[in-house]
């Protein structure tokens, strides 16, 4: 019998929420339409375009009609893509393309929109661990290291030499003059290797656990020519390499780790006296009360219950999920041995901290 049944409902409350659920239930849709107009690189085409019939912008792309008119009607009644119905012409205005091409760098949204449907391709494994517990593994999730390689160009590289590096004082100089530096989780490499193409007198190398990022990694080294760089499979709760390291960087990785904790102990040890650890991590807070304004609060639990938290305990590993927060991520990084923690933003990234600390001499 109905627990509900009995209870005064405010039908004008029901109607809201039905409302939301309805703009919900469009929007999820839509995601999933513009991961593969990121894919299928139409955005890119028709932001180059004038307005143009779907045969005109299939033909530009080199796709099928058909699958792009329909694609067309979904960016057109999502509000993204114009439309004359005069000229059946479709229009994607600079504005919009702004916010959604690979010109866009670090502003282009579309990247992020893949990983809705990285995420959905575990979904029932991760019934399977509510029920169970557990979790999923890395090896699980198809395409997460392609689509980790974009989302990190956008949110690292971009940034990179005009924000990021910038946020301690004097480490651009350092970094000219020569220094050993170590990236880990380092992924694809991508940060890494345009570092190393900037700063010749210095040395680099990029630790991660997954034999397909470093090899390619390892494979867009070499393209480069660079001979300043190292890649190699490595477990970062594992360096045992004490006082080796100037600087040492983790970008958007030491909340997935199994061991975090012991993952910043090594990094601590891992640097020389006076060294630095620059850490990027995600913008939230441990208290879930203090993430109901964040304006990317359901989308960092989504990706924490889908991904980041799921493959940490398939590790049997700690769990922390993407928001561990400010308030953790600073009590552990003292615990691991460093003494005074800065937490920065930068105006163009809502979705990071930036946490910078310097080894005691």
């Amino acid at each position: 019998m109905c627990n509900n049944c009995n209870l005064n409902i405010d039908a004008e409350r029901t109607d809201e929420f039905g409302q939301k659920l309805l703009q919900i239930v469009n929007h999820s849709g839509l995601s999933f339409m513009i991961s593969i107009g990121h894919r299928a690189r139409l955005f890119d085409i028709m932001s180059e375009m004038e307005h143009a019939t779907s045969s005109q912008i299939a033909e530009q792309s080199g796709l099928n009609e058909r699958y792009v008119r329909e694609w067309l009607g979904a960016m057109v009644t999502g509000g993204i893509v114009e439309y004359d119905s005069v000229l059946k012409t479709y229009f994607l205005p600079a504005e919009h393309a702004a916010l959604l091409t690979r010109a866009a760098g670090s502003n282009n949204f579309a990247t992020t929109m893949q990983w809705f449907s990285v995420l959905g391709s575990v979904e029932d494994q991760i019934v399977d661990c509510f029920r169970e517990g557990g979790g999923v593994p890395y090896s699980e999730f198809a395409r997460f290291h392609e689509v980790m390689a974009e989302e990190s160009y956008n949110s690292v590289v971009c940034g990179l030499f005009e924000h990021i590096l910038p946020l301690v004082p004097g480490l651009e100089e350092k970094l000219q003059t020569g220094i050993e530096v170590l990236d880990i989780g380092c992924g694809s490499g991508m940060a890494l290797i345009e570092m190393a193409a900037t700063f010749p007198n210095s040395r680099f190398n990029g630790y991660d656990i997954s034999e397909e990022s470093i090899g390619r990694a390892q494979a867009s080294a070499a393209e480069r020519g660079l001979t300043n760089i190292t890649f190699r499979v490595q477990d970062v709760a594992r360096i045992d390499q004490p006082e080796a390291f100037d600087l040492i960087t983790a970008f958007d990785v030491i909340h997935d780790q199994a061991q975090p904790d012991v993952v910043l102990s090594q990094v601590n040890a891992s640097l020389k006296p006076g060294g630095t650890f620059l850490m990027q991590d995600i913008a939230a807070s441990s208290n879930v009360e203090q993430n109901i304004s964040n304006p990317l609060g359901p989308m960092f639990y989504t990706i924490s219950t889908m991904h980041c938290m799921t493959v940490s305990l398939a590790q049997g590993g700690a769990g922390l999920g993407t928001c561990w927060g400010k308030e953790l991520a600073c009590e552990m990084l003292q615990t691991a041995g460093f003494e005074k923690v800065d937490v920065q933003e930068l105006p163009h990234d809502i979705m990071n901290y930036f946490y910078t600390t310097t080894k005691a001499a």
